[in-house]
């Protein structure tokens, strides 16, 4: 199957080097540097500078631009797409097929572990080209198909946006060794690993039983957690969720 991937961004870049190895990869984007940086490090992907008058006739189209450039790269495209994959956070499907002829629609949330094959990506459209959707992502990850648009808007805010968060947590555990006195190349090396074995864990438990079986009465897990919920970081994370949701439902509205 030849997929053809409009945009040439980092989740872009990030689906292709996921996806190469299991399909034919075209890029069309419109910053001719970033898609010859992309060729020299995946020589058998095709590239194009986007034209005035783009052919998307049959093609399948995974949609990688920015919610906000859809109108401004809609109009240059010409032709119905077979299946147009859409990864733009709050962007409805009605608003999509008022821009883009497709004869099938599917909303996408995957998030940059594409890169590595490890995305989690929720995925909802057109029930017809389900499965094929769904094959597609399991091949950079785990693919999660959700009943509405409703549970995408919220599934970004913990999919698509979760890595940045996850990132903040990771360097400030970083910083918190260093802090105490360790270098900050172990104090990487331990978070690292940390994150690794956690997800095993989660595999398998629900997050609650492992915070538990950790904290012993009176023992250092349970001083730090104490100093999380004084922090309310708890709160926050949730907070932080519910934000991420509003403003993909915001951008949706648009």
């Amino acid at each position: 199957m030849k997929l053809t991937l409009i945009g040439n961004g980092f989740m872009a870049q990030a689906l292709a080097r996921g996806l190469v190895n299991n399909f034919e990869i075209e890029i069309i984007g419109r910053d001719e540097k970033k898609l010859k940086k992309i060729k020299e490090e995946l020589p058998q992907i095709e590239i194009k500078v986007i034209s005035d008058s783009e052919d998307i006739n049959g093609k399948n189209i995974i949609f990688c631009v920015k919610p906000y450039a859809l109108q401004s790269v809609a109009v240059r495209l010409h032709g119905q797409a077979n299946i147009l994959f859409s990864i733009l956070a709050g962007t409805t499907l009605d608003n999509l097929k008022k821009q883009i002829k497709s004869k099938y629609y599917i909303r996408t949330m995957p998030n940059v572990a594409a890169s590595v094959s490890k995305s989690t990506t929720t995925i909802t459209g057109d029930n017809e080209a389900k499965n094929l959707a769904v094959d597609l992502f399991n091949h950079i990850g785990k693919a999660v198909w959700v009943n509405t648009e409703a549970q995408l808007d919220i599934a970004t805010a913990v999919a698509g946006s979760g890595p940045a968060f996850l990132s903040l947590i990771a360097e400030s555990l970083s910083d918190g060794a260093v802090k105490a006195g360790l270098e900050r190349s172990i104090s990487n090396e331990l978070v690292q690993g940390l994150f690794e074995g956690f997800a095993q864990l989660l595999d398998k438990q629900h997050p609650a039983l492992i915070k538990d079986s950790v904290m012993s009465p009176g023992g250092t897990t349970a001083a730090g957690m104490a100093k999380l919920e004084e922090c309310a970081v708890r709160d926050a994370m949730i907070k932080a969720i519910e934000a991420a949701h509003n403003k993909a439902i915001e951008i949706g509205k648009k």
